[in-house]
């Protein structure tokens, strides 16, 4: 992800106004990339600017999804997550926790198999990306896991 300053640029390149909220969405970013929510993102701007709105937090991780700075996942964990880093990559979910890592996966082979043609993908269907979701548990909730259990 660009630096908060960066981004000012970008948004000045496309014309947009710099806003006070909107360079402290920039700044929460830049300080929390581990897959924040807009909820978690609008937290730690209101201990600073306690009257800028989720509304408005949501509107600029929208522009900055739309500009392509960001990625907007939806992992099955309650909240949309917002992931600064835009290149390829895959992710691992903490079912307990709900924690969410990025992980490389090296595999070309994967691909969708249409159950109707045995072995084909499906025709007609250009693929233009992949996302491998990994659920389990993390190290932590395992370790708490297994002490729960007396393991």
């Amino acid at each position: 992800m660009h630096t908060p300053d960066e981004l000012v640029g970008l948004y000045r390149d496309r014309g947009l106004k710099i806003t006070p909220q909107r360079q402290a969405v920039f700044a929460a970013l830049h300080e929390n990339a581990r897959h924040p929510t807009a909820e978690s993102v609008h937290d730690a701007i209101t201990t600073m600017m306690p009257a800028v709105s989720l509304r408005t937090v949501y509107s600029v991780l929208s522009e900055l999804t739309e500009m392509r700075e960001i990625n907007q996942l939806d992992l099955g964990t309650g909240s949309a997550r917002f992931d600064p880093r835009t290149t390829p990559h895959h992710h691992l979910v903490c079912d307990r926790c709900g924690l969410v890592r990025d992980v490389t996966v090296d595999h070309p082979d994967v691909r969708p198999v249409s159950e109707a043609s045995s072995g084909a993908s499906e025709p007609r269907f250009r693929i233009t990306g992949t996302e491998i979701v990994f659920r389990g548990h993390c190290g932590e909730c395992s370790a708490a896991g297994s002490t729960a259990t007396g393991r």
